[in-house]
């Protein structure tokens, strides 16, 4: 082979030549900032990672700890005019304040052209979708209020019957408590005991006393004896938990059902994480229930991605095609199997995962059943206030009256 000798100026040029090359030929690079850092987590973004660059993209990773931290560091970059591609925020209010600054850029042709509106949720587009314009791409469905029971707790307790309504779960909770065991795992931490306030408001309250109380904040549905009867549910799931409760983390709860010490445990589909890596089963070492009864909400909420206003060709180009791969029906699937969401997409098929998520997926096709979580409803000052009167009411001998009283003023408050 001949070799050739080349000068220090046309090495240069060269090098420069087959840069621009690459990067024109590699196509629209994203940045894309996330805080999915948990083992399970970064295995499923690597899937919208691997279908942005199958699609031609280049995929910059930016993995920050902490669902809090990662949107402060969005929303400082954003202010100050170094945005991220994409920045990912829960399908909720809390980028509600960027759109109205005009802070984000709207992916509406995409939209349009995928039939957004045809294929995702109503809560969630209730969300994204501002004065007629879509300004984020959920990318999932978790559902927070599920009903996580070991199987061996129930056999050790006699219990054969999956509860299917409220008062045969509080039957199946003192059945657990008479045999010695721990009948509900619980972490006492503020957020937990929000989601069993919303377990006991969705499956005691039901459907319409829910959305009066947290979408519509009625007060004559806060000051009802009906939402009186779910803060006394919600009360009453304290005489089950164990003494070391207080400031448990959920997955050491979660744990607890794993070994069988527990039996019962409402919390978010993300659970199905731990069982898994436990390897336990859905349906042989653990069961799942999505609501007590067909008719039970379903509590959605999820992951998204807002696109930094920019007016760089490029950047737009990379946040379309973004919102073009990672809603693509095999990207949804293969996400979701490591996540333990469900595809936000209504169409596909998940007959290959497990049996939560295809309970899951059947309650989602009753659209009546669709219903946003807590936080889709109140902005995060009112949440932040329910959630101080639900911790001093679970933790002290607070009357229920006086309970009542407080979250009515909390959610009220403008």
């Amino acid at each position: 082979m001949t070799k050739y000798r080349m000068g220090g100026v046309a090495v240069a040029a060269l090098a420069a030549w087959t840069l621009a090359a690459g990067a024109q030929a590699a196509g629209p690079k994203a940045e894309v900032m996330h805080w999915w850092t948990s083992s399970s987590e970064s295995a499923a973004v690597r899937k919208f990672a691997d279908a942005y660059r199958a699609a031609g993209g280049v995929w910059v990773d930016t993995a920050i700890a902490g669902a809090d931290q990662a949107k402060a560091v969005a929303i400082n970059r954003i202010v100050g005019g170094n945005p991220p591609t994409a920045a990912q925020f829960n399908t909720t209010k809390q980028f509600r304040d960027l759109i109205d600054q005009g802070s984000l850029n709207n992916v509406d042709d995409v939209a349009l052209r995928d039939k957004w509106d045809q294929l995702l949720p109503g809560p969630m587009l209730d969300v994204i979708k501002v004065k007629g314009h879509y300004y984020a791409l959920p990318v999932n469905i978790h559902m927070s209020t599920w009903i996580w029971y070991s199987k061996a707790a129930f056999k050790k307790a006699g219990i054969t019957k999956e509860p299917a309504t409220p008062d045969e779960l509080f039957a199946a909770l003192d059945k657990l408590k008479a045999a010695g065991l721990i009948g509900l795992a619980h972490g006492g931490q503020a957020w937990q005991e929000n989601i069993l306030f919303q377990a006991m408001l969705a499956n005691v309250g039901g459907r319409e006393l829910y959305l009066q109380v947290l979408r519509d904040r009625n007060p004559k549905a806060l000051n009802s004896e009906a939402f009186k009867q779910v803060l006394v549910a919600f009360k009453r799931l304290q005489s089950y938990v164990d003494a070391g409760s207080p400031n448990r983390n959920w997955n050491d709860a979660t744990a607890m059902l794993i070994s069988g010490k527990a039996g019962v445990q409402i919390m978010g589909d993300w659970a199905k994480g731990e069982f898994s890596a436990a390897r336990q089963s859905a349906g042989k070492d653990f069961g799942c229930i999505p609501g007590l009864g067909p008719q039970a909400p379903y509590l959605i909420q999820g992951d998204a991605f807002v696109f930094p206003k920019t007016s760089n060709a490029d950047a737009v180009k990379a946040q379309k095609l973004l919102a073009t791969t990672l809603l693509a029906p095999a990207a949804q699937l293969e996400f979701s199997k490591l996540k333990g969401s469900l595809p936000v997409r209504s169409d596909v098929d998940v007959s290959s995962m497990d049996a939560c998520a295809q309970a899951g997926m059947a309650a989602m096709k009753d659209k009546a059943r669709q219903v946003g979580m807590i936080e889709v409803y109140i902005t995060p000052d009112q949440n932040g206030a329910l959630q101080d009167v639900l911790t001093a009411f679970w933790n002290t001998r607070m009357p229920v009256e006086k309970a009542q009283k407080s979250i009515a003023a909390a959610l009220l408050q403008d």
